[in-house]
Formats: C-alpha cells, structure tokens, sequence
C-alpha cells in the first residue's frame, strides 16, 4: 500500500490558508531527538505524531518531543484496560493513518474520522514542528494552528521521558 509523501501534506496544509509550509531536511528527522537537531530546535518542540490503537481503535496522539505518553492516562480516558492500549505496527500505520513510522503527519490520514489528541504540555512552546509524511519533511505551526488542522482534543496524557 502507498505511504503519503511530504506534496500530499503539503495540499492537506494549504486548504487551511494558514501559510504552513512543508520543509526537506538532508539530516533523518525520524525521532524526536533527530527532528530537533535537523532543525535546530529544543527537543520539546517537536510534536511527534503517535499512531495507536485503543480497544482495536485507531487514534492519534500528538505529543511533546521531550515527553512519553502515559497507557495508564489514556486507558483511563477511554476507560478500558491499559493492555487495551497498542502503539499502531509499521503496516498498520501505513494502512490506517497513510504514513511510515518516522514520518507520521497530524494531518490527512488515510482512515477518515481518525480522533486526533493533542498532549496539553505542547501548548508551553510559541513554535512547534510536526512531521510531514517522510522521515525527512516537517512543518513548522503554533499550538493553536496544531488544534484549528487537527480539530484535536487537548488532554494530559504526558508523563516524562
């Protein structure tokens, strides 16, 4: 199955006329840590993508390069068990959300209706950057830009690295 690419984000963004532009890094952005030394940012500022299944649900959390996500927080949420609480394989994230690990986009997933959950502790940063469909394309927004592309629902669902 077709992965998206960093043109396809880059059409997602437009429609938004919010003046997001996808960039091409030479240097892997494919973990956080990679993200924030191709750009040139704190580690934080990377709004990593997470896809994950939740009681065989796809779902997507958008969280802080420097922070983890809590199972324990999310199942509470969804009030299930914490073993009902899967991170999505490389095919699933291919099949279900469009993009390879590494490369994993807020938006314009390939399953529509995807629920998009932004972690609250990106909110502390002016300039964020996301991944945009490869391990080597991102783009740069504010918080609430991330919350007006995604319609996501901002949760504490952090816990630390």
């Amino acid at each position: 199955m077709e992965q998206f690419g960093p043109e396809y984000v880059q059409r997602i963004l437009d429609r938004y006329e919010l003046g997001l532009t996808v960039r091409h890094f030479d240097a892997s952005t494919f973990s956080s840590a990679d993200a924030a030394a191709a750009i040139g940012c704190e580690l934080g500022q990377i709004a990593k993508s997470l896809c994950l299944m939740i009681n065989g649900d796809p779902i997507v959390v958008v969280a802080s390069g420097d922070k983890r996500i809590s199972d324990a927080k999310l199942a509470k949420y969804f009030g299930v068990g914490r073993k009902k609480v899967k991170i999505a394989d490389a095919a699933q994230c291919v099949e279900v959300f469009g993009y390879a690990p590494g490369g994993v986009s807020p938006v314009g997933h390939r399953t529509p209706g995807i629920p998009i959950y932004i972690d609250e502790t990106l909110a502390r940063w002016s300039e964020i950057h996301a991944a945009a469909g490869t391990d080597r394309d991102n783009f740069t927004l504010t918080f609430d830009q991330l919350k007006t592309i995604t319609d996501g629902t901002v949760l504490d669902v952090a816990r630390e690295l």
